[in-house]
């Protein structure tokens, strides 16, 4: 368990270091007036900052080595 654990966090580490965020389009309504609707698209973001990948990966690569090996 210890050791897919690590995997799991070795791998979403890597991935927080290669892609550091993603962007989503949000429709915004300006205008509301009876049949009279105006709206927006607003582009926002989701960043995560580098160091949060780099502590999961290397907390991910002292569980493979620290656990044991099944016989």
């Amino acid at each position: 368990m210890n050791r897919n654990l690590g995997i799991i966090l070795i791998v979403i580490g890597a991935a927080m270091l290669i892609w550091t965020g993603f962007t989503y389009t949000k429709k915004e309504k300006l205008i509301d007036a009876g049949p009279i609707q105006v709206s927006v698209d607003k582009k926002e973001s989701v960043n995560w900052p580098p160091y949060l990948g780099t502590i999961l990966l290397v907390g991910g690569l002292v569980i493979v080595i620290t656990s044991k090996k099944k016989n």
